[in-house]
Formats: structure tokens, C-alpha cells, sequence
């Protein structure tokens, strides 16, 4: 740690985040203790464009560009992210500091409350499935083609709320950020990866089935 006595934090303003950058800064000041800590919200490009889906909007950084660019400019002093939201080559002059011990892998399947499903296998043919991951649409396809995938953005609690107000039967998430905003209770089902049973959620499906 450096000889600053102060360090800012920079985040995206979603509960999810802030869950995040809180966790990172009690780690850093129950080592630190004397260390002033403190945490600024950052709109990025995907917090501003909800309308469309995120393998449309073809740009890098999508959830880390502006806060990056705050680090470049040393308004904040290190950012919090989500690992998967990191591009592949960081701008020049930043790195990976710490990588957190990392929550379940796993995704899982939220039913629609009214509807009550407990697994994925019980929702109807046709029937319709949220998701706002690429990754999650190709391997929901490949192991049952003739769902219908609804693209959904927002943070968590506003995904949840839209469920609710859907019709739709329910929705795939990490239950990484399902777990750490404390809603275990509406997990229906938490998938299984890379196992040879024909219900397993498939590892790279998007090699097998592309989404047309």
C-alpha cells in the first residue's frame, strides 16, 4: 500500500457494484485501519444505453471506459469491476491490481413468481426465457432450441422487477450477484456445468448451436 492516507474508490452506480467496491473497501481498511477510504459512482456507456442489446453496441469498455479514464486522470485512485466487464488489453498505464476470491461460478434460473417453475426443464416449449448475456443465450439454445429468449438489461433489482411484470416464464443469472444482494430464497434451480449428464448446462455452446 502506497503512503497515501487517502484513497478513492471509483464504482458503477449499480447495487451490485456498490456491494462490490463497499466489500474492497472494508478488506482495505481492516488492513489498513488508519487509511481514509472513500467511494465516487461513475456513469459508464452501458449504464447510459439500456435500450439495446449489449452484443449490438459493439464497443470495448462498455461498463469500465469512463471509470478507467477517471483512473488515467487520477480523480479516483483504483477501480472495482466485475472481471468479466474488463476488456482483454487495458488502456495503457492501467493493470490488474488484486483479483477477489472469487463467489459461486455458477448461473442460475429464476422463475416467474406467479409461475413457480423449479427447474428449467419444466418451463413449457416456447416457452420464453430473459437473459442479457450472448454467452447464456447460446447455451440456453443449445440444450433447448425451441425456447424463446427475451433480451433484458438493468441492474439486478430492475431485471427482477421486469420478470415480475412479464409474462415471461423466468430468467438466467449469476448467482454470484443473486447471492450477494441476499436472494437466494427465489433461486429455482442452480445449474450444473461441464458434467456428462444430458441435462448439464452446456460449456461452449456456441460452437454447436449459433444463435441465428
Amino acid at each position: 500500500m502506497s503512503s497515501k492516507k487517502k484513497i478513492i474508490i471509483g464504482t458503477r452506480g449499480s447495487e451490485l457494484a456498490l456491494w462490490q467496491s463497499t466489500w474492497v473497501a472494508k478488506e482495505l481498511q481492516r488492513l489498513h485501519p488508519l487509511l481514509t477510504i472513500e467511494t465516487t459512482v461513475i456513469k459508464t456507456t452501458g449504464d447510459k444505453i439500456l435500450d439495446s442489446p449489449l452484443s449490438k453496441i459493439g464497443d470495448k469498455g462498455l461498463f469500465t471506459k469512463e471509470i478507467e479514464n477517471a483512473l488515467l486522470g487520477k480523480a479516483i485512485d483504483l477501480a472495482v469491476h466485475s472481471l468479466k466487464d474488463v476488456p482483454t488489453n487495458l488502456a495503457s498505464g492501467l493493470t490488474i491490481g488484486a483479483i477477489s476470491e472469487r463467489e459461486d461460478v455458477r448461473d442460475v434460473f429464476i422463475s416467474h413468481p406467479q409461475k413457480k417453475y423449479r427447474s428449467l426443464s419444466a418451463v413449457p416449449k416456447n416457452g420464453s426465457i430473459a437473459t442479457g448475456s450472448l454467452r447464456r443465450r447460446c447455451q440456453l439454445l443449445s440444450l433447448l432450441p425451441d425456447l424463446h429468449i427475451v433480451d433484458i438489461r438493468g441492474n439486478l433489482r430492475t431485471r427482477r422487477a421486469k420478470l415480475e411484470d412479464s409474462e415471461w416464464d423466468g430468467m438466467l443469472l449469476a448467482k454470484a450477484g443473486v447471492t450477494r444482494l441476499g436472494w437466494s430464497d427465489i433461486i429455482s434451480e442452480v445449474f450444473v456445468p461441464n458434467t456428462d449428464s444430458p441435462r448439464s448446462w452446456p460449456g461452449s455452446p456456441c460452437h454447436r448451436n449459433p444463435v441465428r
